[in-house]
């Protein structure tokens, strides 16, 4: 408990004399035609510069009259060399008075940007852009909640998956035990299921529909065709290469020379299962991309680890299996999420520094807010972990030196409440990391 403290406290330290830079969604750089210009004749097109390279949105860019019709004509296209210019082009011969242009781009991280501005041809009246987004823009309060907890969901699948690492490395008796592969198959449905789930709601959160345009092809298509909905298809490959692989590495007879490999084709087939997470959230907008995303799947990885093995380890202090003794299955795991926690705090306090604009940020934002309560959420983890950890130390010096039975099973009882509380404490925690990969950085 001493080391993991001190090693808050080197993260707090970290955090408070780094200058980490900022990354936030994509932004507006600058507009042609500017807001609030005024024209003598009508443009051609319409283009707008943006932070990062995003490719080509169909549907991103609109341009109305004040009566709302739609004067842009074509598809959105790239009108020169540079990668994060876009653009539409404007119907001929358009008649004086004022336009409003209407945008909404998806961030590489996968939540959309959206905002106006308008120009006026002649010498009529400018319609400021200010609040001039309309209803239809904005995100659907119901999609929006709906994605988030499809999100949390597909973390809680990962951390079921994640507990394979405990299946293979702590508790060999769990291979022949129906109860950890029904855990193992759950979280395989959970992230086959939230991953159709977030590629069907894609289209209606970006667009700002509600969810009776989940099966719009239309807007099926524009999410196939950018890079978050091919990694959620890469993601249900992943989930089908480990419903083949998990049976067979679980096998009891299995030869050493194939147990070895079906492992090693694991750790690759959830290496993919992880980047597409990480590929798809806030570190893919920092400057080092590749920094960030590295640091996300340590983070990502030694949680799946960590809370996955406390799923397993709860199941089977629940209704212990006759004649198996757990004390060291609880030894070997303690060993295990003592290094993930190592990871996790490091690979968390990197991602901090990356993603968050500023120190500041942490008191005078949403995000901020949400990010103290997930480091409280895991200090308190931390507590409830070094109990646990002091229970097994108790347990396993009482079954050597003695044989007070009745001390064993006393210390197994406290040890089950305490992994108890670990598990409902990680789900939580889990809940405040779904919110934060909704919410931007910057506010």
């Amino acid at each position: 408990m001493r080391r993991a403290l001190a090693l808050l406290a080197l993260v707090a330290g970290w955090l408070v004399f780094s200058a980490g830079p900022a990354s936030a969604h994509v932004e507006v750089i600058s507009s042609t035609p500017g807001d609030g210009a005024r024209l003598s004749a009508a443009p051609s097109q319409v283009s707008v510069t943006l932070s990062e390279n995003i490719g080509v949105q169909p549907g991103s860019i609109k341009v109305v009259d004040l009566e709302g019709h739609q004067v842009d004509s074509g598809p959105v296209f790239q009108p020169g060399d540079v990668a994060e210019q876009v653009g539409v082009r404007l119907r001929p011969d358009l008649p004086d008075g004022s336009y409003l242009v209407e945008y909404a781009f998806v961030s590489a991280d996968s939540h959309p940007v959206r905002g106006t501005f308008a120009f006026v041809v002649g010498t009529g009246p400018l319609v400021t852009s200010a609040g001039a987004v309309s209803a239809a823009t904005g995100t659907d309060p119901v999609v929006d909640a709906t994605a988030t907890v499809a999100r949390w969901l597909a973390y809680l699948g990962v951390v079921l998956f994640g507990g394979l690492a405990f299946v293979v490395l702590c508790r060999p008796a769990a291979r022949i035990d129906p109860r950890a592969r029904r855990l193992l198959t759950a979280g395989a449905g959970l992230v086959a299921v939230t991953a159709i789930a977030a590629f069907v709601l894609q289209g209606p959160y970006a667009a700002g529909r509600n969810l009776e345009a989940v099966f719009d092809t239309g807007l099926l298509a524009d999410t196939l065709r950018v890079a978050y909905g091919k990694l959620l298809l890469l993601r249900l490959v992943a989930v089908a290469a480990f419903a083949v692989l998990v049976p067979r590495l679980l096998r009891p007879d299995l030869s050493d020379r194939l147990r070895a490999r079906h492992e090693n084709l694991a750790i690759v087939t959830g290496f993919v299962l992880l980047l597409t997470f990480s590929a798809t959230g806030h570190p893919v907008t920092d400057p080092v991309m590749f920094f960030s995303v590295g640091a996300d799947l340590v983070h990502f990885g030694a949680i799946a680890v960590w809370v996955g093995g406390l799923f397993q380890l709860a199941l089977c202090l629940h209704r212990p299996t006759p004649d198996e003794d757990l004390a060291p299955v609880a030894t070997r795991f303690s060993r295990l999420a003592a290094s993930a926690v190592t990871a996790i705090a490091i690979s968390g306090a990197v991602l901090t520094i990356r993603i968050m604009p500023s120190l500041t940020t942490l008191w005078t934002t949403k995000f901020g807010f949400l990010l103290l309560l997930k480091v409280a959420g895991f200090a308190l983890l931390l507590a409830v972990a070094s109990r646990s950890r002091q229970v097994v130390k108790r347990s396993l010096t009482t079954s050597a030196s003695t044989s007070a039975g009745t001390v064993v099973t006393a210390d197994l009882r406290k040890l089950r409440q305490a992994v108890a509380v670990e598990v409902l404490l990680s789900v939580v925690v889990l809940a405040l990391a779904a919110l934060l990969t909704v919410t931007p950085p910057g506010g």
